[in-house]
């Protein structure tokens, strides 16, 4: 979250908490949040598994096919992380169409990552998974919104320890890190290495990110 939407919030709140129609206003959240689980569980039942999907703010959202620079940049990186990772026995990675469960929203990332306390517990069957260490989102324009909106602020919130958003039209990564529920930019590189501060010494040049 960042620290201007962690101040609207702290003004809603407040008001919220001045209103003499409280009671009222709750059992309305209640009945808007029971509904929105009733839909969930459905999304849950009958999600495609080869189609990309994601449950968020109560809508089931679909995602196009994918412009060529995006999955270039996406197998740029796995390329590189998924050996690298596999070798060092960190943990797992997570591609596309892995769903992580979180309190009211269902994502797939682009890229995920989990340290090896984590995955111990994952399972052959399993459908959904709980909240990454790393996550990285490829921009374009019908996601850029969420990226940087919704998605940033639940992944803060739900200890999402790094986040990489890849920007393939202007050839720049950014890096956030994950600081009190907020995430705070640590650098954005059009060249150079990037390191990650989760995946421990993984490291990958902004150059061959988009290397066509």
């Amino acid at each position: 979250m960042s620290s201007k939407s962690q101040n609207t919030w702290t003004n809603v709140r407040e008001e919220l908490l001045k209103t003499p129609d409280l009671r009222n206003l709750l059992d309305d959240l209640e009945k808007i949040w029971h509904e929105e689980q009733i839909k969930r569980h459905t999304f849950w039942a009958t999600v495609d598994e080869n189609r990309k999907a994601e449950f968020i703010l109560g809508e089931i959202v679909y995602h196009s096919p994918v412009y060529g620079r995006h999955w270039m940049a996406s197998s740029n990186i796995l390329a590189r992380l998924l050996p690298y990772v596999k070798d060092n026995d960190l943990g797992k990675v997570g591609v596309e169409k892995v769903m992580i469960r979180l309190t009211r929203n269902d994502y797939e990332p682009d890229i995920c990552f989990w340290a090896k306390e984590q995955t111990v517990t994952f399972w052959q069957i399993q459908s959904a998974f709980p909240p990454p260490d790393f996550i990285l989102e490829i921009l374009s324009e019908s996601t850029k919104e969420r990226d940087y909106g919704i998605k940033m602020t639940d992944y803060a919130l739900h200890g999402i320890k790094e986040y990489w958003i890849v920007d393939p039209e202007n050839k720049t990564v950014e890096q956030y890190l994950l600081d009190q529920q907020q995430f705070q930019l640590a650098q954005k590189l059009k060249e150079g290495m990037l390191g990650s501060e989760i995946i421990p010494g993984f490291e990958i040049s902004v150059r061959d990110i988009f290397e066509e």
